[in-house]
């Protein structure tokens, strides 16, 4: 048991009209308000948000492995455009109605944006968004490594999927806990949540390849053919003060180019911030959701206007 992670209440498989599986799990009521949960990298459905937020909210959350990642039939070649097309069939076979809601985290952030600029969901909330990192304005900004990559992925995107699909479950987890700040690591230690954390990683790469990983990588550090100024839905942006690792400037540029969006800085953590701060995250989008797209943002934290 831990505070920042519960497990699934629900657990399945989803047969799409092409014949692949999608894996999903579920939190929260049934008939609760629907929201997708597209999630970071390397992750599989297992590992949720904040432990009871989603009943406090009265949330029926719903994250999807993507394909290649934990029991998601593999999809190679996939776009941005055909997770679109994914997250419309599942949200009509799982009866989530035409649009719901989504929440974006880290790497999942780009496949969320593509969904709200296609209209296919009704609200968007991103945390943690890995950010457009190929866009010129950052390649000053970059550190030498990341630089490096983002270039090799523009170079040689077959070579660079190739190098990502050598990783594994414990060299994700050992990158991550090492470009964490002494604040992450107090969510990333706690017990309860390191055994779900590691639980999703280790179920992500359970297809015997990181392949997955690899495709969603090199779609993420790639230019986005994602036109944000098209998106008309609502869209909510959270950082934590002490992130370093998913945007050079806190998705401040990136809330710039979304019309409309706002962002909300969090003190205190960093790219942990949507196991530390659920409730008020969860809070948020739902109320965004429940008054018909208007964004009253939170108390706690610094907004931009």
């Amino acid at each position: 048991m831990s505070l920042y992670v519960d497990d699934p209440a629900r657990l399945g498989t989803t047969r799409l009209s092409d014949g692949r599986l999608l894996g999903w799990a579920e939190w929260g009521p049934e008939d609760g308000l629907p929201v997708l949960l597209s999630p970071g990298a390397a992750t599989s459905r297992w590992l949720g948000i904040g432990a009871g937020a989603v009943e406090t909210e009265g949330v029926r959350l719903v994250s999807m492995d993507r394909p290649g990642l934990g029991v998601s039939t593999p999809a190679s070649d996939r776009t941005f455009a055909d997770f679109v097309d994914d997250v419309r069939e599942l949200a009509e076979l799982r009866g989530l109605g035409p649009r719901p809601a989504m929440l974006g985290n880290s790497q999942g952030a780009p496949f969320a944006l593509a969904c709200a600029a296609a209209r296919a969901v009704s609200a968007l909330t991103l945390v943690s968004a890995a950010d457009e990192v190929a866009a010129p304005e950052f390649a000053a900004a970059l550190p030498d490594e990341l630089r490096d990559l983002v270039t090799r992925v523009a170079d040689d995107p077959v070579g660079a999927e190739e190098v990502f699909a050598g990783l594994d479950a414990d060299a994700m987890r050992r990158m991550v806990l090492a470009g964490s700040p002494a604040c992450d690591l107090t969510v990333y230690e706690d017990p309860g949540f390191a055994a779900a954390y590691g639980r999703a990683l280790d179920e992500a790469f359970s297809q015997g390849a990181a392949a997955g990983y690899a495709r969603d990588t090199v779609l993420a550090m790639g230019r986005w053919p994602i036109d944000l100024g098209a998106i008309t839905v609502p869209v909510d942006v959270w950082y934590g003060e002490e992130d370093a690792s998913h945007s050079p400037d806190l998705g401040r540029s990136l809330v710039s180019r979304i019309p409309g969006a706002q962002r909300t800085v969090v003190p205190g953590i960093g790219g942990a911030l949507l196991w530390a701060a659920a409730e008020p995250i969860l809070a948020s989008l739902a109320e965004t959701v429940r008054r018909d797209g208007r964004m009253d943002g939170p108390a706690d934290g610094r907004k931009d206007r």
